[in-house]
């Protein structure tokens, strides 16, 4: 039976990140996973995700946000290309929503700089954009996107520097602990260690059962679209942008290569009784909800769909994260439920779990993250 400090199941947005800050303290450490990461059968992959710091779904995020921002500056100095480009974002949506509410909620509590407009506005700043008269516009500078399959491959690559060892291929077929350690059993045999980190995933409902969380997951299709509209390249400066309409919530990207400009649908989304099952079909609902989006909000993309691939969300009740230590076994810690918002935050998570299995606890502030809310039982 092969022994190590550390085992990290999963090694995904959040077990990259915390294989690296483990393997960095000196443990060893290594990382399971069912596929060759960084891979497209999960949560983190899809080329791009937001990053922004004036956080709409609660100002608690902040703080976690600031180190995270710390953390991706940090790995992108190790790495060999850019994790982290910063042109803004702009969020489009009612003036009393609960999008734009947000955001200037985060932003008055943290003093965070942003920039707000009314609909004729937004349209004379970006022409390429299109917003309904009786919408508002706020504009962060400092946020944007992460190029998410390179930040995944970035924290392997730091963590394999460091001395981590990583295993794909890998089914694991459940865990156990006792007073000796831990064990995970797989189709490879048998692993144990001092220390576990969970970072399953859209697997997490399966691997943690027994907590009783309620943790959903959601079907989420992203879609490039041809344009020619030099509006919409990135080298223009055009911000990343999310749209809060009655039909949904929908969100894109600038036009970064060839395939064009990504867009999908933040809201909504089918439910998966089995990752392993995930239908990755073109839904020709899902693609019309995007495209009247398109026809709607952005002047200059076309309808010819370039590129398609499906991803997860694994959800709470409240839309929260869980990251905690296991109730029973404090020797294991656990981060689930990321609900669609949380690969931006996966730097720092990845180090608060480094934290809570070597520390028991971590000095950044995660209590409304804790698995004993109420929430989380539906």
């Amino acid at each position: 039976m092969a022994q190590y400090d550390a085992l990290v199941l999963g090694t995904g947005g959040v077990g990259s990140a915390a294989l690296y800050h483990m393997a960095r303290r000196g443990l060893r450490v290594l990382g399971l996973d069912r596929f060759p990461p960084p891979h497209d059968r999960g949560s983190s992959h899809g080329q791009t995700r937001i990053i922004r710091q004036a956080y709409f779904e609660h100002p608690d995020y902040v703080p976690l946000l600031r180190r995270s921002y710390d953390l991706w500056e940090e790995l992108g100095r190790q790495s060999s290309r850019p994790l982290v480009h910063l042109p803004g974002l702009l969020q489009v949506g009612p003036a009393e929503g609960s999008i734009i509410r947000g955001v200037r909620e985060s932003a008055h509590q943290y003093d965070l700089p942003i920039e707000e407009f009314t609909a004729h506005q937004i349209e004379q700043r970006w022409p390429v954009f299109a917003a309904p008269p009786k919408l508002v516009g706020v504009f962060e500078r400092q946020a944007g996107y992460l190029m998410v399959e390179a930040c995944v491959e970035a924290h392997l690559q730091a963590a394999s520097r460091a001395g981590a060892e990583l295993k794909a291929g890998v089914t694991v077929h459940g865990w156990s602990s006792d007073s000796r350690g831990i064990q995970i059993n797989t189709d490879h045999g048998t692993f144990a260690a001092e220390r576990l980190v969970i970072a399953a995933g859209a697997w997490a409902p399966g691997v943690l059962a027994e907590l009783g969380m309620k943790l959903t997951v959601l079907r989420k299709p992203l879609y490039w679209y041809a344009c020619d509209e030099p509006g919409f390249d990135a080298v223009s400066g055009l911000p990343a942008f999310l749209y809060d309409l009655p039909e949904g919530v929908f969100y894109g990207f600038p036009k970064l290569d060839a395939d064009g400009v990504k867009l999908g649908q933040h809201s909504g989304g089918d439910p998966v009784s089995d990752p392993l099952m995930l239908n990755r079909e073109i839904d020709s609902a899902d693609r019309s909800r995007v495209e009247a989006f398109a026809a709607q909000c952005l002047r200059g993309v076309s309808r010819q769909l370039t590129r398609h691939c499906v991803c997860m969300y694994t959800m709470t009740p409240d839309e929260h994260f869980v990251v905690d230590l296991h109730p029973v076994d404090k020797r294991i810690a656990i981060a689930a439920g990321l609900s669609g918002h949380g690969f931006k935050l996966t730097s720092v998570i990845g180090e608060v779990l480094a934290d809570l299995v070597t520390q028991g606890q971590t000095d950044l502030p995660i209590d409304f993250l804790s698995l004993s809310r109420p929430a989380l039982r539906g």
